[in-house]
């Protein structure tokens, strides 16, 4: 989810602040978090297209990501990474990292199905409650309680989801539910998870040994379910639009990764809800959808508590120790 992820899951795990080492380069990293979160929007863009316009699985769509972005990985890490390919499956936490790789593998499809009913504005302003989610849970999960101040912040941003995907056509009168909303719940909750899981993780293993874990349960676990449903692209663009996925989402992930370098958390995370702007704008561009107002006030509103959210985080968390050597 992919802010993934809206279905790029790992876009708004949580990012240990750049090093004090590092030079920090502010403007670059915002164009950099920028430029990720567009390729993020692109990519969930492209899995609504090929479900939309060709009828293409959801299965075969998510598989063609991650297999995508996995032969990226194997043909990166040896050049710019300090891990071998054995050193990639050596973790602390076997179980724990293929539970996080299945929730990833699972807010994706979700995700995916989602997108078949919901605008691309829609689903992105569900994804955003997922770091209100996740602050929510992290005091019974990891002990990182909230104050109150936080809360009243969560219950601003779950109310800024209702007032957006009010079950209400109030041109026709009528009231009904669509299947996209529950999809897109249950994706952002897998998120909101695997991102708890994302922060534990990081004290045991390794950030490319994670990333490699996601790609491989993901493409070797979603590799039956594709071939069971598989449809073969009926043209070109079609294939290429598959194989833009893997694409989209590891140069996502590599900018991502970059503007976290550059900057602190602090300065680059609020941008993480361009993502807002990039979904209206794709959304408008290639599929011919115009937000409402009540969506837009809702995202409005679920933004805003994000952002004080962030702010909170930031005024509250105790100083970072010095990097160790």
């Amino acid at each position: 989810m992919s802010m993934q992820p809206a279905s790029d899951i790992e876009a708004t795990s949580p990012v240990p602040n750049a090093r004090s080492d590092r030079p920090v380069d502010r403007p670059r990293a915002i164009a950099l978090m920028i430029l990720a979160i567009t390729f993020f929007s692109a990519l969930d863009t492209s899995a609504k297209y090929l479900g939309a316009h060709y009828g293409l699985p959801v299965t075969q769509v998510a598989w063609s990501r991650f297999i995508g972005q996995f032969m990226a990985l194997m043909v990166l890490v040896p050049v710019f990474g300090s891990l071998s390919l054995p050193d990639l499956f050596r973790t602390k936490h076997l179980k724990l990292q293929l539970v996080r790789s299945v929730l990833m593998a699972s807010t994706t499809v979700l995700n995916f199905l989602a997108l078949q009913t919901l605008r691309l504005d829609q689903a992105i302003t569900i994804v955003f409650l997922a770091p209100l989610v996740v602050a929510l849970l992290a005091g019974p999960f990891l002990g990182e309680w909230v104050g109150w101040r936080r809360l009243v912040a969560i219950a601003v941003g779950f109310t800024g989801v209702a007032v957006a995907m009010a079950p209400t056509d109030l041109t026709a009168g009528t009231t009904g539910f669509n299947i996209g909303v529950l999809y897109s719940l249950s994706a952002m909750l897998a998120y909101a998870l695997f991102m708890l899981l994302t922060r534990y993780m990081a004290a045991f293993d390794p950030p490319m040994v994670t990333l490699f874990y996601s790609m491989f349960v993901g493409t070797f676990l979603g590799a039956p379910l594709a071939y069971l449903a598989w449809t073969t692209p009926p043209d070109l663009q079609a294939w290429l639009m598959l194989a833009s996925l893997g694409f989209f989402g590891g140069m996502g992930h590599w900018l991502f990764l970059h503007a976290y370098r550059l900057a602190p958390a602090s300065a680059v995370a609020p941008f993480l809800y361009f993502q807002l702007i990039s979904m209206i704008s794709f959304g408008y561009l290639v599929f011919s959808d115009i937000p409402d107002a009540q969506t837009l006030v809702g995202a409005a509103i679920v933004v805003a508590s994000g952002i004080y959210l962030f702010h909170r985080e930031r005024i509250s968390a105790p100083p970072s120790p010095p990097p160790q050597n």
